[in-house]
């Protein structure tokens, strides 16, 4: 339950840069907003030792990857399209890395759970906009959908890895938030200017949004610290069916009997998976 309610947070906050006509921007102060909620607890928090840190110093570069490349997705492509295919994407590549390279081993129903997530959730990418085809630049925005999802599935696994070796789950997401949105707003900065840092409504939506992506992480890096990662990282992406009522009912992007059948089938898959 915690893992799912964590999937709607992430959808919501991903339709709160989606929505909004400067994205690199609004990405800047979800990442902005989640650091500066972070800062407080930081003189309560233990350094991390050195390991940590380069697990750390990782994650930052490739979250700032994900960023700079699911902003570039929403410019080209409807939510309905690249979220889906972005989010969709990335537990198979976590499940095959957790398979191969670090010996984690899947019941069936678990594995025939995974297969079938994914199915659901690729499926949804194919969506078409009122049934006429997908809107925006198609080529571009798979391109730097698939980008995107590269980013998660290696930030996915290297965080993962952080929150197990680190003293505690919660160190590891208080120094990572803290520092992360430092790079997305420096770029920003250079695109965009001294204009960023003017006084505007988009600085409280970009803290609800940086509010709910913590918790939205929080919760799946403890779930990570206590399950094995290709089941968390599959039902993390049960995200998709909200994101796909999101850009049904609140951004207009057309929702049709595809996208209501991969929901259901992204709900079969979690069944098995909690089997």
């Amino acid at each position: 339950m915690l893992v799912l309610l964590a999937a709607l947070l992430h959808a919501a906050w991903n339709a709160l840069v989606k929505s909004n006509d400067d994205r690199l921007s609004m990405m800047a102060f979800v990442a902005a907003s989640g650091g500066l909620l972070m800062l407080p607890l930081l003189p309560f928090t233990p350094l991390p030792s050195w390991e940590i840190w380069k697990i750390i110093l990782l994650s930052l570069a490739l979250h700032t990857g994900y960023k700079v490349f699911l902003v570039k997705a929403y410019t080209h492509g409807d939510m309905g399209q690249v979220y889906p295919l972005a989010r969709g994407t990335a537990p198979v590549l976590v499940t095959l890395v957790g398979f191969f390279f670090l010996g984690e081993k899947l019941p069936l129903l678990a594995t025939v759970g995974i297969v079938v997530i994914v199915a659901g959730i690729i499926s949804l990418a194919w969506r078409s906009r009122n049934g006429t085809g997908p809107s925006g630049d198609h080529h571009r925005a798979i391109f730097y959908a698939l980008g995107t999802s590269v980013f998660i599935a290696a930030y996915t696994l290297n965080d993962g890895i952080g929150g197990r070796v680190a003293q505690s789950p919660s160190d590891y997401v208080i120094w990572l938030f803290a520092l992360d949105g430092v790079t997305i707003t420096a770029i920003a900065l250079w695109r965009r200017g001294p204009a960023l840092l003017r006084p505007q409504r988009a600085w409280a939506y970009g803290l609800g949004g940086g509010a709910a992506s913590i918790v939205a992480y929080w919760l799946v890096i403890w779930a990570m610290s206590v399950s094995p990662l290709g089941p968390v990282a599959a039902l993390r992406e049960t995200s998709v069916v909200f994101g796909a009522l999101i850009s049904g009912f609140v951004l207009k992007e057309g929702l049709g009997w595809r996208a209501v059948i991969a929901a259901a089938t992204v709900a079969a898959g979690v069944i098995l998976l909690k089997m």
